[in-house]
Parts: structure tokens; C-alpha cells; sequence
């Protein structure tokens, strides 16, 4: 199949590039590209693409709240371009959690090194988003309340996710109480996104949500999010866990890698701990499910409706990583339950 995708950039030479690399990919037909919402908004309406591409700053409306308009009243799905800012970070998870697909950051420098280091992953996230599960956003409702009257048992909570897991997971993690399980994740997301990522969440779940730093000791009433770039995050010892952050070659593509924090999981703290697997695409954090579930630890497994990308649930479930397969709002109170006395 082939994906048709509109290019929507105030730049003509971004929209020149970007289209660029599209068309070096034989499944994506780049069937337009525009400068601005107005143009934009009629352009989805004539040629109905399958994947919108979208930046972030343009004239007349910005892409937030183009891109609102776009998922209240004609869901499609949509890849952010972005820069790698502390500005461009903060803007591209607003759109993460208004219903955008995935980001597509730019590398620094200029724009010969778009050209170069893209390497295909811009292509992929299109066809990545064709694929997704897109759904029309739900008008606000009322906040969601935390569990009361959590009582911890010593387990430990250990999550992975991937395209759709910056939305899962701010719906997973408002249920937690402040007192939860010490819990790590791992979210797949560029170096600067993770920092913006786990500071939003400290500003809207009850748990405290710190950016893992080496070395830090897992604590009840604390989230952990683990860093983008070149290390992967895993738990050291059973007595007193605590994390360690190594640098390594991507695994499955990734760095962190879901399955590095499994394994790890597996290994020091065995049935002590459960594992969740949320929406993305590939196979990170399958096998080291599997490893968790084979040392005891319960695992959990996020179902094909709820996901935006069935990816890494799905391979997960084949391979017999899965304990129980539940929707997403009914992971909290099962992961809860299974860590509490």
C-alpha cells in the first residue's frame, strides 16, 4: 500500500527536504506539501492523505492548535517535525498528548545534515503512522482520580513503550497514588524529550516523576524515566535496587532499550517485580518480558483495541510474555493490585 502524505512547513526548503527524503522510499507517495493551516486545512479535505506531516511553527495558526482542530474534526494521522530544544521538546509532547502519531526530530546543524543522518527514520514514522489506530479526541473529562488507600507489598513496577506511549502512559500513571510502587520506564523519545517528558508528568500525577540519574537509589512514591541518548537503564542489586545507567550500541534499534530493563529486572529482582508492556512498534522489551514472567514476576500486556501501534504488545503475547492482556485503562488498578499487600 502506499502511504499518501502531505508536507505541511512555512519553509520551502524544509518542505523541499522533507518531501526529498519521502520519495526515496518507494511506499510514500508525497501527494502535496503547504505552507500554512489554511492551506493545509483545504488540502486534507481534496486529497485525503494518509499521514500528515506537521511543524510546529508556522504563520497564521501554529501547529498545536492546527493540529487540535485536525483531531477534533478529521482525525488523521500526524508526525510533528520538530527541533531538538528544550522549546521544540516541550511543544512536540503538547502534540504527542493532543493525538499526534510520533515526532520527527531535526538533527542540529544545518541542512545538508538532514540529508545525511535521516537514514530512512523519517520515512519509517510515516508508515509507521499509517498503521496506527487513529481516533477522534475525546473532549476534556473529568480528572482522573488516584487510587486511595495504597498499601505497598515491596514489589517494583517496570514499564516500556514506545509510538503512543507518551498519551498511554499520562493516562496509566494519573491512577497512581502518591505512594506508589518505585517504577522505572522506559519510553522511547530523543535526548532533551525524556527530561521535558518526566517533567510535565511531575506536574500533573500525584507520584513524584524524576529523570533517572545513575546511581539513584528506587524509592516508594517515585516514578523514573529513563534518559534518551546513549546509555541504557537497568536495576542493580536486590537488597537495596538501585539504577544504573550504561553506555552501549542501540539494542532492537533503541537506546534505552525496553528489553535491557526487563532483563535487569529479571535478574536482581525476580518475582518482586511486574512488568508492563505499552503501544509501540517492533519487538523491544518481548524477550525480556518473557525473562520477568519465567522468574516469577506477573506481567502485563496492553490489548490490540487500546493500542495506538499493536507492535511490542503483540510480539510480546506471541512469544508467551504475557501474563494478562488488559485494555489500558484497566492496567493501573491491576498493576496496583499486584503490588499491594
Amino acid at each position: 500500500m502506499t502511504v499518501r502524505t502531505l508536507i505541511v512547513d512555512d519553509s520551502p526548503t524544509m518542505r523541499a527536504l522533507l518531501a526529498g527524503l519521502l520519495r526515496r522510499d518507494p511506499e510514500i507517495e508525497v501527494v502535496g506539501t503547504a505552507d500554512r493551516a489554511s492551506v493545509a486545512r483545504q488540502m486534507i479535505k481534496d486529497l485525503d492523505p494518509d499521514v500528515v506531516t506537521l511543524d510546529i511553527e508556522m504563520p497564521e495558526m501554529n501547529g498545536l492548535d492546527f493540529l487540535d482542530k485536525i483531531m477534533r474534526l478529521r482525525p488523521t494521522p500526524v508526525v510533528m517535525v520538530s527541533t531538538l530544544t528544550r522549546a521544540g521538546a516541550d511543544a512536540t509532547l503538547r502534540a504527542l498528548e493532543l493525538g499526534a502519531v510520533d515526532c520527527y526530530p531535526k538533527p542540529e546543524g544545518g541542512m545538508a545534515d538532514l540529508m545525511c543522518l535521516d537514514d530512512g527514520v523519517l520515512a519509517g514514522k510515516v508508515k509507521q503512522a499509517a498503521r496506527s489506530r487513529r481516533r477522534a479526541r475525546l473532549e476534556p473529562s473529568t480528572p482522573i482520580a488516584p487510587q486511595a488507600d495504597f498499601a505497598w507489598n515491596g514489589r517494583y513496577l517496570a514499564i516500556g513503550a514506545s509510538t503512543g506511549g507518551v498519551e498511554a502512559l499520562g493516562t496509566l500513571l494519573a491512577r497512581f497514588p502518591e505512594n506508589c510502587p518505585p517504577t522505572l520506564i522506559v519510553q522511547h523519545m530523543p535526548p532533551l524529550f525524556t527530561t521535558c517528558f518526566a517533567g510535565r508528568l511531575d506536574n500533573t500525577i500525584a507520584p513524584r516523576v524524576v529523570e533517572m540519574q545513575d546511581d539513584d537509589l528506587l524509592e516508594q512514591g517515585t516514578v523514573y524515566i529513563a534518559p534518551g541518548g546513549t546509555r541504557h537503564a537497568m536495576v542493580r542489586g536486590s537488597q537495596k535496587p538501585h539504577v544504573r545507567l550504561v553506555e552501549a550500541p542501540p539494542i532492537n534499534g533503541h537506546c534505552p532499550a525496553v528489553d535491557v530493563l526487563f532483563r535487569s529486572v529479571a535478574q536482581c529482582l525476580g518475582e518482586r517485580a511486574v512488568g508492563i508492556i505499552l503501544t509501540g512498534m517492533g519487538n523491544d522489551g518481548a524477550q525480556g518480558l518473557r525473562e520477568m514472567r519465567e522468574v516469577g514476576a506477573s506481567t502485563i500486556g496492553q490489548n490490540e483495541a487500546s493500542s495506538l501501534i499493536y507492535g511490542m504488545p503483540r510480539v510480546a503475547a506471541q512469544i508467551g510474555a504475557v501474563e494478562e492482556e488488559l485494555a489500558l485503562d484497566r492496567i493501573a488498578k491491576r498493576a496496583l493490585e499486584l503490588c499491594s499487600r
